[in-house]
Formats: structure tokens, C-alpha cells, sequence
């Protein structure tokens, strides 16, 4: 961990998702492309409305990941 001296490694590393979270979220982003935004609570909503995710943990994750993927696009 040269390149982060006062970081640890649990710090310097990214989230880790499951291959569901990301998969849906990419497949929604592809088939809404208009429904989607950068904004978390937006998006909150229109997962729920386009998809039959019943834990409200898993809409959460997938729309968290929908808002950061979205966010990486446009950068």
C-alpha cells in the first residue's frame, strides 16, 4: 500500500457487489435509459416501480449501483 500511506487497506479498496446487484442494475439502466438519473432517491423509486424486488435491502443496493454506475458514465 505504498501509493496510501495514511490509509489502511479497507479504506483504499472500492465496494464490493454481487453479480445480481450489478446485473440488474446494468440490464434496467439499458432498458430505461430515460428513467434513470444521477439522483439516489429517484432512482429508489423507479426500481421499485420497473422491478418486482420485494427487500427493500436489494432495491437499495441496485439503485445505489444504478446511481454510481450512471455517475461513472458521465464522468
Amino acid at each position: 500500500m505504498s501509493g496510501f500511506p495514511n490509509r489502511t487497506r479497507s479504506e483504499s479498496l472500492g465496494n464490493i457487489r454481487p453479480t445480481y446487484i450489478k446485473r440488474v442494475a446494468i440490464e434496467l439502466t439499458k432498458l430505461y435509459p430515460n428513467e434513470f438519473t444521477n439522483d439516489y432517491e429517484h432512482n429508489k423509486k423507479m426500481v421499485s416501480e420497473l422491478t418486482d424486488v420485494k427487500s427493500n435491502l436489494m432495491r437499495n443496493r441496485i439503485a445505489g449501483y444504478i446511481t454510481r454506475y450512471r455517475q461513472r458514465i458521465a464522468a
